[in-house]
């Protein structure tokens, strides 16, 4: 078994991954009707994803042209109220449901420093301190989110491995460790980085230099999602 650092994204491309991204993070939305169309178009389009329907064959359902379906999808118009009528009775939904991403909350929370919830230990040996920086419960992205700072010191043991559902991203603030994800090993050092399936065994595998600390931040879908 032999240890090795993360594929950085520039050997990424030199190899032909694809990292392209598709959000936009400083991206924002318009306001006013505008941000009402293209809450309607983002219902429609999940809902018709979650369905496993294309453009089409929603718009032989509901009796409305693909391209007035594109556009909707899209935020680009705003469709008149029988048209989400029937949008809504070809999806199996009631009407309010196309607007309900316009008219739910936002939820934010903001933990100061030292005020997230602190445990010990999540079920493994003794010395390793997860503090809970947030958590959103059942939101309508339909992805439960739970960061965590994590710290290790001298007294930490090294534990057997994790496997759970979802995504997890590591970020090294302080100290390193060698942090196994399945048949490999990475030298976790300040300013680095993981993000890997969950489902792998996981977990920290040999502390080099403590006190540790890092963040991870786990998501996975919510149950029914």
């Amino acid at each position: 078994m032999t240890t090795r650092q993360a594929i950085s994204i520039a050997e990424a491309e030199a190899i032909g991954g694809d990292v392209s991204l598709n959000q936009d993070p400083h991206a924002l939305r318009a306001s006013g009707e505008k941000r009402l169309e293209v809450a309607i178009g983002r219902e429609v389009r999940m809902l018709r994803k979650h369905a496993s329907m294309t453009v089409a064959e929603l718009a032989e359902r509901s009796a409305v042209s693909v391209g007035m379906l594109s556009k909707i999808e899209n935020g680009l118009t705003s469709p008149s109220l029988s048209t989400l009528q029937s949008i809504a009775h070809a999806l199996g939904v009631p009407i309010s449901q196309l607007l309900r991403r316009f008219e739910e909350d936002r939820n934010a929370q903001h933990v100061k420093a030292g005020e997230g919830v602190t445990t010990e230990g999540r079920g493994t040996r003794s010395g390793h301190q997860y503090q809970l920086l947030g958590y959103l419960g059942s939101n309508r992205s339909g992805v439960i989110v739970e960061p965590y700072l994590i710290t290790l010191t001298n007294e930490s043991d090294v534990f057997p491995t994790f496997q759970h559902d979802g995504l997890e991203l590591l970020y090294m603030i302080d100290g390193q460790m060698e942090y196994r994800h399945g048949d490999d090993v990475f030298l976790m050092q300040p300013g680095d980085a993981l993000f890997f399936d969950a489902d792998a065994p996981h977990g920290p595998e040999r502390l080099v230099e403590l006190p540790a600390r890092y963040l991870s931040v786990i998501s996975y879908p919510q149950v029914g999602q």
